[in-house]
């Protein structure tokens, strides 16, 4: 029996043999992300290209293009398209190389790559957010908490909430949303991190935006220094932090008082650490990517280091260290 993909396999390999000009065209994953979309190293007699593959019948390529075109427009640098079929989800891009700002950053060369990354986020936040961008509203904010509390703590650790526990966890969501809510709104990329920007000489390229919305203007600063991949020293991260904000002042962007800033950076990344954690938990138990959930640790430490300065999250805080930490070692403990 046939494999389910080759009809897809063959369809991408001639398009993109028709959209090259090259009979002779090959590909090769380049990568894939955590959802369906999936990208493809095209190699010609003329050289490179990329190859996305966004299948309609999961994820429509319209939205990303959509994006793509507002972001140009505002002076970031996105990746050039050069032929599309959006009713297939085909696009084929400009090749901007192996290797994100993930894979090349380290301690010597952090400080420049990050100011490159935060002169493409100011273009970015100073885009006047149109009619149709979806709003990071309290609906949304709030769905994405919910995925902690049923993919990680219910669906991977088995932790069941009593009554008291599920309604002090509620009171903490409802505080992260109505901060979240209160911020500066501006666009907002929603992952704005090492591993979604490229390193290009009038970059770096910006990656994976098409879930933008209007948000919190914390949201993207604090995604790019709390990474969901690596971790940096506290004392750096408050550096590249101040960095980022009297950057955004001197533009004019809409950002508060250093100190109301420090702390809309605590709590909307409290948000985006639960969040984090429930879709690296559902990834591995609905759709069977399990290396995403190597990374939760991560979040515990980011979540460690943020938690005691805020008395309003103490509910959490005992949550963790109550259920969360020993259901973590039982696990770990019961693994091969």
């Amino acid at each position: 029996m046939a494999d389910a993909s080759e009809p897809r396999d063959a369809h991408r390999l001639q398009w993109a043999r028709a959209a090259l000009g090259d009979p002779g065209a090959t590909l090769q994953r380049a990568s894939m992300d955590a959802g369906f979309r999936s990208y493809w190293r095209a190699t010609t007699a003329g050289g490179t290209r990329i190859v996305m593959d966004s299948p309609p019948d999961k994820d429509d390529v319209r939205p990303w293009l959509r994006v793509r075109a507002l972001l140009r427009t505002g002076g970031v640098r996105v990746p050039e398209v050069l032929a599309g079929d959006e009713a297939a989800g085909f696009l084929l891009l400009e090749d901007l190389g192996v290797d994100t700002l993930l894979q090349v950053l380290d301690d010597a060369n952090a400080d420049t790559l990050f100011d490159a990354a935060c002169a493409q986020l100011w273009a970015l936040q100073a885009i006047a957010p149109p009619d149709w961008l979806p709003r990071y509203d309290a609906a949304l904010l709030m769905r994405e908490l919910r995925l902690f509390d049923t993919w990680f703590l219910e669906r991977h650790l088995g932790v069941a909430l009593d009554a008291q526990a599920h309604d002090a966890l509620a009171d903490v969501y409802a505080t992260l949303v109505a901060r979240a809510l209160a911020q500066p709104q501006v666009l907002v990329h929603r992952d704005f991190m090492p591993r979604n920007l490229m390193p290009a000489a009038d970059g770096p390229a910006v990656l994976d935006f098409q879930d933008a919305v209007v948000g919190p203007i914390a949201y993207d600063p604090l995604s790019l220094f709390k990474d969901a991949f690596l971790s940096w020293p506290q004392p750096r991260v408050d550096a590249w932090l101040d960095r980022y904000h009297a950057g955004a002042r001197s533009r004019g962007l809409p950002v508060p008082a250093r100190d109301v800033f420090a702390a809309d950076v605590d709590l909307i990344g409290v948000q985006r650490h639960l969040k984090v954690l429930g879709i690296f938990a559902r990834l591995h138990h609905r759709d069977d990517k399990p290396r995403y959930l190597a990374d939760a640790p991560r979040f515990l430490a980011y979540l460690d280091g943020v938690l005691p300065r805020h008395a309003q999250l103490a509910p959490l805080a005992a949550l963790i260290d109550r259920q969360v930490r020993p259901a973590l070692a039982a696990a770990a403990g019961a693994s091969p």
